[in-house]
């Protein structure tokens, strides 16, 4: 009997842990190994995404693992599946399937997200390689004259269509639909963020409804209602509050829970957003952390790419990973990180 998919999304939003995005593209991983003067191979991928499932801070702060195609694929240097030492740390496997955003035909500054052709039969084979979750991200640009309209149709279809082959295959679609706060020219304010993040979830919510997704066995994963990089005035208070005001008035209630994006945020930064909407504003849903970067940048940088730094990368993972659990539980406060 394959298990429900309320189940897989119930035990994904898991009090006081959240999910980690260690699904960064060969291309992408490259960049952060190219900060640390490490090489990436699947060696040294291996190794370091081996370093972060190993860590003890998995079992306490982690509910699922987002991957990418290469790791599920993987064994670590004991020849233990990667994917084994994910759920004998009692989090759930996960896959990104969408193949990156392309340029939009006819959207001038716009983009779709690529992956559609041959997903079902991909997410069969993820299935038998112990996926149970998945996740699609659909790339919104803002500024004053986006995104249109047609292109926040064109993206949240494709996610409509994702996440149903997701339940199809009994697997939870992780629904994301990112506006870009550090896209150009990022000088848009808190209050355009949150005009176009209410029209698009709402735009996200029909396609879902209409290609009969069940609500109950997804999790959305959103940008939080923010001011563009290059604008940055907007208090942690406000963007808490605008956050969940406007999930309040466009996420319906069965939806099984929300992971917020990190989004060029720094790692503080999305953790004091996150422990303020729950701490002060009565979310109508479990609100929980679906970091990349806000969670493995500083274990990158103390792991160095070196064997004999894997403790130090394991306690800087700890670390980021305790601070967001209590951000998930509205408990997180300044002085837990100098304490540190």
């Amino acid at each position: 009997m394959s298990e429900r998919l309320e189940d897989i999304a119930a035990r994904m939003m898991a009090s006081g842990k959240g999910i980690l995005a260690a699904d960064e593209s060969t291309g992408t991983i490259k960049k952060r190994f190219d900060t640390i003067g490490a090489e990436s191979t699947a060696d040294t991928r291996r190794d370091y995404r081996e370093m972060l499932f190993r860590a003890d801070a998995m079992k306490d702060y982690i509910s699922g693992v987002i991957l990418y195609d290469e790791t599920l694929r993987q064994s670590a240097k004991d020849g233990t599946p990667l994917v084994e030492l994910i759920k004998t740390a009692g989090a759930v496997p996960g896959i990104k399937v969408d193949a990156g955003s392309k340029p939009l035909a006819g959207f001038p500054g716009e983009s779709i997200t690529e992956g559609l052709d041959g997903l079902r039969e991909r997410l069969n084979e993820y299935y038998e390689l112990g996926a149970r979750f998945a996740k699609w991200r659909g790339v919104i640009n803002i500024s004053d004259v986006l995104p249109t309209r047609g292109a926040v149709r064109q993206n949240a279809q494709a996610l409509a269509r994702y996440a149903a082959l997701c339940q199809e295959a009994g697997i939870v679609p992780i629904v994301e639909p990112e506006i870009m706060m550090d896209g150009e020219p990022g000088d848009h304010s808190i209050d355009r963020c949150y005009e176009v993040t209410e029209f698009v979830l709402n735009t996200v919510f029909d396609e879902l409804y209409d290609a009969r997704v069940s609500l109950e066995g997804m999790v959305l994963k959103p940008n939080m209602v923010i001011d563009g990089k290059n604008a940055r005035k907007a208090s942690r208070e406000e963007v808490a509050e605008k956050t969940v005001r406007v999930l309040k008035s466009t996420v319906p209630s069965a939806v099984a829970g929300i992971a917020f994006l990190s989004g060029g945020q720094s790692d503080e930064e999305a953790t004091a957003h996150l422990s303020l909407m729950n701490e002060l504003h009565n979310p109508s849903w479990p609100l929980t952390f679906s970091y990349g970067r806000a969670l493995q940048a500083a274990a990158l940088k103390a792991w160095g790419g070196k064997a004999e730094n894997v403790a130090a990368g394991q306690a800087a993972f700890a670390h980021r990973a305790r601070m967001n659990s209590l951000a998930a539980t509205g408990q997180w406060k300044l002085d837990l990180e100098k304490a540190a």
